[in-house]
């Protein structure tokens, strides 16, 4: 059965963290327990109805990208099983399919964003300058178009609340140094591209994605968070795709587009969702799990 889970609460584990969707738990060792949440944000800002679920999918497809992609990168996986890190008494159940156990990384302090349609704050960036993230691109391009190559396209990262804001790689550089700032780069758009090829195959555009990045005890870079998932990317059913309008997607676009119709400053508190756009959230992302991975969760 398909759990809701709008806030962990595991008695006896220290929570480090609480974010948009994650609660992160200390385990000994040096690792960590990862718990994805029902909870939906947009616009960087938690909305107060949960999507039932979707925590579940978004480990599930997190899952899949990591094993798929290992041989590029390696990621926080420990592959040690969730039940046995849980509080005595915790209903299994509602955290096995939304939480891993993972390897505690020194976070690389920026959004990593690979770019391959121009779509979203891109776009918005585009028409007003010509540039996303300082990297500029030929005259005449229109919504949703597929670039000549994909690009990366750093962001930083905000505080609850607050908005990522687009920066240069320059700035990248400044931040972490240059030869971690070219790590990232080369594995965000090896990543973005190899994710890209395989979606491809089954039908999905992936327009963007964002990583998230840390570094071990011996500086090497690793892959974390969230891979590649409704939340973090924009998929694009490839037989409905066309150029000039934002494309219907099996992503939190549904979400966004609804409140986009709204009189919302995007700020916090986020407006109710009504049930028929939460619905139709959760199925998107059940199709996209289902379509990329064949993964289908009752």
């Amino acid at each position: 059965m398909t759990t809701t889970l709008l806030q962990s609460d595991l008695p006896g584990l220290h929570l480090l963290h609480s974010g948009k969707v994650r609660d992160v738990y200390a385990l000994p060792g040096n690792e960590l327990l990862i718990v994805a949440s029902d909870r939906l944000s947009a616009f960087d800002v938690v909305l107060p109805d949960p999507i039932p679920g979707k925590g579940e999918m978004l480990c599930q497809i997190s899952n899949f990208w990591f094993g798929k992609t290992e041989h590029l990168l390696p990621n926080h996986l420990t592959g040690r099983a969730v039940a046995g890190m849980l509080p005595v008494g915790t209903d299994v159940a509602l955290y096995a399919k939304r939480s891993v156990v993972a390897k505690r990384l020194k976070p690389v302090p920026i959004e990593a964003i690979a770019r391959g349609y121009l779509i979203g704050s891109g776009w918005k960036d585009y028409q007003r300058t010509g540039r996303v993230s300082e990297i500029m691109l030929q005259d005449g391009l229109r919504q949703a178009e597929q670039l000549r190559e994909p690009i990366f396209t750093p962001s930083t990262k905000a505080a609850a609340g607050a908005h990522d804001e687009n920066i240069g790689f320059d700035e990248v550089v400044d931040a972490i140094g240059a030869d971690l700032a070219e790590q990232v780069r080369a594995a965000t758009l090896a990543i973005y591209k190899y994710a890209a090829d395989y979606a491809a195959t089954r039908g999905i555009l992936i327009a963007d994605t964002k990583l998230e990045f840390g570094t071990d005890e011996n500086g090497r870079l690793l892959v974390m968070d969230e891979m590649l998932t409704p939340d973090s990317s924009r998929f694009w059913p490839a037989d409905t795709y066309s150029v000039g309008t934002s494309p219907p997607s099996y992503d939190k676009q549904f979400v966004r587009d609804y409140l986009e119709t709204l009189d919302w400053n995007k700020t916090v508190p986020g407006p109710r969702v009504p049930a028929e756009v939460i619905e139709g959230t959760r199925a998107k992302y059940a199709e996209a799990l289902q379509r990329l991975a064949g993964i289908v969760l009752e």
